[in-house]
Parts: C-alpha cells; structure tokens; sequence
C-alpha cells in the first residue's frame, strides 16, 4: 500500500474533519472547524523547489519543524505557500515513514484543534 491509499482515509478520520478542493489553488484541502490542518498538492513548474512534488503540507511546532527539515532534508521542506516556521510539506514520494507522517498529521491536527474555540471543540468531540 502506497502512502496515497491511506492519508486521504487517515486525515479524514480525524474527528469532525472535512475536506474540499480549493480549485483556485489546486489543492485539496483538510480542515476541522473550517481551519486547515493538512493540504495535499503537486506544484507546478514555476515553484522551483517544490516543483512537481507530490506534497502534504501539515501545520508543525516550529522548533520541531526545523529539526525535522534538518534530518529529512529533500522530503521535509519548509511549508508551500504557507508560514515557513509553522508549516512543513512532505513529499509524499520521499523517504519518510509512515509512522512518522501520521505523527505529523497527528501533530497537525492536535494544534488546529487546540486553537478552536473550547464550544466547537465540545461540538467536535460529541460532549
């Protein structure tokens, strides 16, 4: 099973998680209380670094973003299109392993979702 069979599913299972194509972007975008916590693309030609990535761009603890892009240099950059300290994209075709991304999409997650306000969260959570 590749990483595409399983983030889509993955990202979706996270409590009230919903996701839509933002067309002007060519993303898909993942989001729970219409924050985004994960987007997956593959930039164009005119994005240098980032150019024809199969990419999942995740929200990140920025002292941890910066070790991470340091041991997974080429397959963890600075986030696309998005703050560089706050956000990592992973491309998805790269080295990472799976227990690995799916701690950073948990990651991801936990710190959107913490920034909601405490009634969405309850509403999220079925409390």
């Amino acid at each position: 099973m590749t990483v595409h069979d399983w983030l889509d599913e993955y990202l979706l299972s996270k409590p009230g998680a919903t996701k839509d194509y933002k067309v002007e972007w060519e993303w898909w975008r993942y989001q729970v209380g219409g924050k985004m916590f994960a987007a997956t693309m593959q930039p164009g030609e005119q994005h240098r670094e980032y150019a024809g990535l199969n990419l999942v761009s995740l929200k990140c603890d920025p002292v941890w973003s910066e070790r991470l892009r340091a041991d997974w240099p080429g397959d963890i950059l600075p986030g696309f299109y998005a703050d560089k300290r706050c956000w990592i994209s992973v491309d998805l075709d790269g080295t990472v392993p799976e227990d690995l991304l799916r701690e950073l999409c948990d990651h991801s997650y936990s710190l959107v979702f913490a920034k909601l306000t405490k009634k969405l969260q309850r509403e999220i959570a079925g409390l």
